[in-house]
């Protein structure tokens, strides 16, 4: 949501370098660019930050961008049975239909994809992810399209998915990640040495994402129709203020307030394998940029 601010609201120029905008198709994509150098600076998972970070790359979280930021989404029948059983709808589910629950998941190692894994290993305690639940790969934009073709069953989606999801009767909310991981992180303003090592530029661009973030809080439609603008894809501006209004658009800046919920995320990522061990708050986070522009 703040670079659909910032591009629309022309921050970037503010930006004491040029600034030259690309989109990816997909997460692993836009982290793969930035590994390789390709990009500079990226606005994407928390989780595939600190896998960076883990493997050496010399960059850190700027900003936040968002947090509890995910629905998890099924059938109605689903999620009425959800509603009555719990954490054992999925052995009931299994016993009514001979089969398990079809999930459409996200990319492995990514934010949603951790949550999840969360949310049934740790929350549920229902096992491990492939033993609970008949997996799929489901990119986001492709997620809506595939539940209500009756492929899979449930989700987990962010916005502005979530809602188109959810105006179908035939589909309702099982959890909301927010319950899941209170205050869990989602996507960062994330930026390598280079930029980290010039101070001016590193500070000038946390001053527009934190300019974004507050145009975003302080006019949540006129935000809506930047991000319509720039989604495409059927995403309307009425689609995209409603969408605004959900308990999973939950937008800020200060880096500080998602360090101790980064640091339980760290842990769990580490504990499935996707790093060594948890990365340390002072090695993932970059505060100082931050920090000036409130003094």
């Amino acid at each position: 949501m703040q670079h659909y601010v910032m591009e629309r609201e022309g921050y970037y120029q503010d930006v004491p370098v040029d600034v030259t905008i690309e989109r990816f198709s997909s997460g692993p994509s836009v982290v793969k660019a930035f590994a390789s150098g390709d990009v500079d600076v990226a606005l994407f998972g928390i989780t595939p930050a600190m896998v960076l970070v883990d493997k050496g790359i010399q960059a850190s979280v700027l900003a936040a961008n968002s947090r509890n930021g995910f629905k998890i989404m099924g059938t109605t029948e689903l999620a009425d049975l959800y509603d009555q059983e719990g954490a054992a709808t999925f052995d009931r589910f299994e016993e009514d239909h001979d089969r398990t629950v079809r999930f459409g998941v996200p990319p492995d190692g990514s934010v949603p994809d951790i949550v999840l894994r969360y949310w049934i290993r740790a929350d549920l305690d229902i096992g491990d992810v492939e033993s609970a639940i008949n997996t799929s790969k489901v990119p986001p934009a492709k997620a809506v399209q595939t539940i209500q073709s009756g492929d899979i069953d449930a989700t987990i989606i962010q916005e502005p998915f979530a809602t188109i999801i959810g105006r179908d009767d035939g589909f309702g909310d099982l959890a909301w990640s927010g319950n899941i991981l209170d205050n869990h992180p989602v996507t960062v303003l994330f930026a390598n040495q280079q930029v980290l090592d010039d101070s001016d530029v590193a500070v000038s661009l946390v001053e527009q994402h934190v300019a974004a973030t507050e145009l975003i809080l302080d006019s949540p439609d006129a935000a809506a129709a930047h991000a319509a603008s720039v989604i495409g894809s059927g995403v309307s501006e009425d689609l995209a203020e409603t969408a605004m209004d959900s308990k999973a658009s939950d937008f800020l800046s200060d880096p500080h307030a998602i360090t101790e919920q980064a640091a339980t995320m760290g842990e769990f990522v580490a504990k499935i394998g996707n790093i060594e061990q948890p990365v340390a708050t002072e090695n993932l986070f970059a505060f100082d940029p931050y920090d000036a522009i409130q003094e």
